[in-house]
């Protein structure tokens, strides 16, 4: 049931879309339908005041009529619908205004358009899908077509067809693709994914490529870039791919460090990996930078080094992960007694 504080817009809309329709009839039609509107919007405000809602919303919609005017009235109740989820309440509305045969081009296009959204909320993908086609090939005014195109591509983006989330967007003017480019490049991103499983390490490059092309700052393009290089053991072409993700976000420099490592490992070339780990620690600190360089203390330097390192960390970054692997390296190497104390108060 609907709130009674959603109803009241309603009948003020009602009131105002009845006056509106009023003005635009003759006397002799006022006259003649004067009558009806007071039995039925009186009888809803009686509902309304028995918070009878459902009742009321009946009879308002009876009093409310059809015409260019009250059009608006019309969707504002059934956008009220869909929202409080009466979904099925605002197909009908729209179902029946478009069985009108007096409606305008431009009244039936926005009562499609709400319609289209009505099935897009229930999940009715491929009526959804078609009404959105259907709109477009009706060549609409410029907003009607940018609206249309786009919640057909996020329709497309649900049912994961990246091909058609793609073809559907590039039908957008250009200063209209702009305002979904992220979307466009993750698209791009999932094409390229598919293609890296199936080790179609070229036709991938070339969707990053295109993706990057809209979105310079897709930190999942240059993971996915480092992939295709590791791939194909171009450990230095990987390397720069998961370094330049600190120009692209940050807070992604911790995710880069497993597969740096393994890359440094393969060209024999820790000093180099050390350094980045320290500019790394020093522009883009986590826990995560923090043990990777405790681990190369620890082949340098022994344990007691790297357990001192993690302690002087923690001391200025504070983290549940470096508290834990300290822990791990006393009951490692610590005394029996130490051992036992120590396990008590990790668990």
């Amino acid at each position: 049931m609907l709130d009674i504080w959603y109803i009241i817009p309603l009948v003020v809309a009602i009131f105002i879309g009845w006056l509106l329709g009023r003005i635009s009839l003759s006397r002799d039609q006022v006259t003649a339908s004067s009558g009806a509107l007071g039995q039925d919007y009186f009888i809803g405000l009686d509902h309304l005041l028995n918070e009878k809602t459902d009742e009321a919303i009946d009879s308002f919609i009876r009093a409310l009529e059809v015409n260019s005017e009250t059009i608006p009235a019309h969707l504002a109740l059934a956008k009220l619908f869909r929202r409080k989820g009466d979904v099925q309440r605002a197909i009908n509305i729209h179902q029946n205004l478009l069985a009108r045969p007096d409606l305008s081009r431009q009244d039936s296009l926005r009562i499609q358009m709400a319609l289209a959204l009505d099935y897009d909320a229930v999940g009715l993908l491929d009526r959804t899908e078609n009404l959105l086609k259907d709109i477009v090939q009706q060549n609409p005014p410029r907003e009607t077509r940018r609206k249309a195109l786009t919640v057909l591509t996020k329709l497309y983006e649900k049912e994961q067809e990246w091909d058609e989330a793609l073809a559907t967007a590039q039908q957008l003017n250009p200063d209209e693709i702009k305002t979904i480019r992220h979307e466009c490049a993750h698209y791009y991103c999932e094409l390229a994914e598919n293609s890296v499983n199936k080790k179609l390490y070229k036709e991938a490059t070339e969707y990053i490529k295109q993706g990057l092309q809209l979105d310079p700052q897709s930190v999942r393009a240059s993971f996915l870039q480092a992939r295709i290089a590791m791939g194909q053991q171009q450990w230095k072409t990987a390397i720069q791919s998961l370094r330049n993700v600190e120009k692209q976000d940050v807070s992604f420099v911790s995710e880069t460090i497993p597969m740096l490592k393994r890359c440094y490992t393969v060209l024999n070339n820790r000093p180099e990996y050390e350094f980045y780990l320290r500019h790394c620690l020093s522009y883009a600190p986590s826990a995560t930078v923090i043990l990777a360089l405790a681990d190369v203390v620890k082949e340098d330097r022994g344990v007691y080094a790297a357990g001192a390192f993690i302690t002087d960390e923690l001391k200025h970054r504070p983290s549940i992960k470096g508290f834990n692997r300290l822990i791990a390296m006393h009951i490692e190497h610590g005394s029996e007694n130490a051992r036992d104390s120590l396990k008590t108060l990790r668990s």
